[in-house]
């Protein structure tokens, strides 16, 4: 009697938040694109998003510093997300540390609606400190993969992005020019003042 009456309940697809996240050059979008392509080959309604300001590589598209690439949704702000994220059955957020707070309850809304949400970004700024949404969003995701880079000057892994620039903004578009991953002695070393 149980089994039969468990075939008929109409069960809703369970959604979650993973988060991708660690220092630059640590293969965070690689992974990000990896997951979200596997999605593709499954059959599964993928969406991309990522934020208007991240024009470095394409307008369009997201781009891993290895030139792997995969078309989005350049979007203004997290709840532009909801609007465009439908039918889609994983949403997928790169650079998310531009985004503000509401990424969280953008991420938080689609996961009830049943959908995977995948999330990458930075996790701590160039000073070390926790950075944007991030921090927030590990503490409700479900599953939570830090990746780290290798540290330039020892080989260590990194997991510090150390601006080589002068500059005290917060965010700062560069790539090898402008940053460098380091582990937490060189970092420490680095910015000994």
């Amino acid at each position: 009697m149980f089994l039969e009456n468990e075939r008929n309940v109409d069960h809703q697809r369970a959604g979650w938040i993973e988060v991708v996240c660690g220092s630059m050059f640590s293969g965070k979008t690689e992974e990000l694109i990896r997951r979200l392509k596997r999605a593709k080959i499954a059959k599964q309604k993928v969406a991309i998003f990522k934020p208007t300001i991240d024009d470095r590589y394409s307008k369009g598209d997201v781009v891993s510093h290895d030139s792997n690439s995969i078309e989005s949704y350049p979007v203004a702000n997290a709840f532009e997300i909801l609007e465009k994220a439908t039918d889609e059955v994983i949403v997928g957020v790169d650079e998310a540390q531009f985004f503000g707070e509401d990424l969280v309850e953008v991420c938080n809304i689609l996961a009830n609606k049943g959908k995977r949400v995948v999330v990458a970004g930075l996790d701590m700024d160039f000073r070390g400190n926790p950075f944007g949404p991030i921090p927030l969003l590990m503490a409700t995701a479900e599953y939570v993969t830090k990746v780290h880079a290798i540290c330039i000057r020892c080989g260590n892994l990194a997991h510090h992005s150390h601006r080589t620039i002068k500059s005290k903004e917060l965010v700062v578009l560069g790539e090898t020019d402008s940053y460098e991953p380091l582990c937490r002695d060189c970092f420490l070393e680095a910015t000994k003042e």
